[in-house]
């Protein structure tokens, strides 16, 4: 089935430079948080690496490399804490800049719900959002054009980009 010519595509466009924006500007806050925690979390990690080593020396070699282990599984589990802290807050971050959007333009949830008739059908039963936007359904089909799942959509087209949030500056 071919589309139909997407009256949201100006709608779609704004909402994604403003979800870009707001997550360039979450991901540079971000990308300094990450960075912080990772060097924090490296030198807690060298520090338990030198403790390793004097305990090496007195214990041996296997307790020192079973503490070496350990501090890197800690550095990596503190790392991995940092970047879901990160996403979550840049997953509120644009999820908030999409439904204020969606708030400062009232057009853009008539133009969703023209959206969501024109792609299920005159039938098609049409419910408003409490985030913004709406959702439609006909039996066996539904569309989601509420304010998040536009919002998430956004961030799923990231995709491997995303990785950037954890790369050093």
């Amino acid at each position: 089935m071919t589309a139909p010519a997407d009256a949201l595509s100006p709608v779609r466009a704004e909402l994604l430079r403003a979800a870009r924006a707001s997550a360039d500007a979450v991901r540079d806050r971000a990308q300094t948080d990450a960075e912080e925690t990772l060097r924090s979390a490296r030198a807690t990690a060298e520090a338990v690496l030198e403790r390793a080593r004097e305990l090496g020396r007195a214990d041996g070699a296997a307790e020192a490399a079973r503490e070496r282990v350990r501090a890197v599984q800690d550095a990596w589990a503190a790392e991995l804490a940092a970047r879901a802290e990160v996403y979550a807050a840049l997953r509120a971050a644009v999820h908030a800049g999409v439904r204020r959007e969606f708030t400062a333009d009232a057009s853009i949830g008539p133009r969703c719900a023209e959206t969501a008739r024109r792609l299920l059908g005159p039938r098609a039963r049409v419910t408003t959002a409490s985030e913004g936007g709406v959702t439609a359904e006909v039996p066996g089909r539904r569309v989601d054009l509420s304010a998040d799942a536009l919002a998430d959509r956004a961030l799923d087209r990231l995709g491997v980009q995303a990785e950037r949030l954890w790369e050093p500056a």
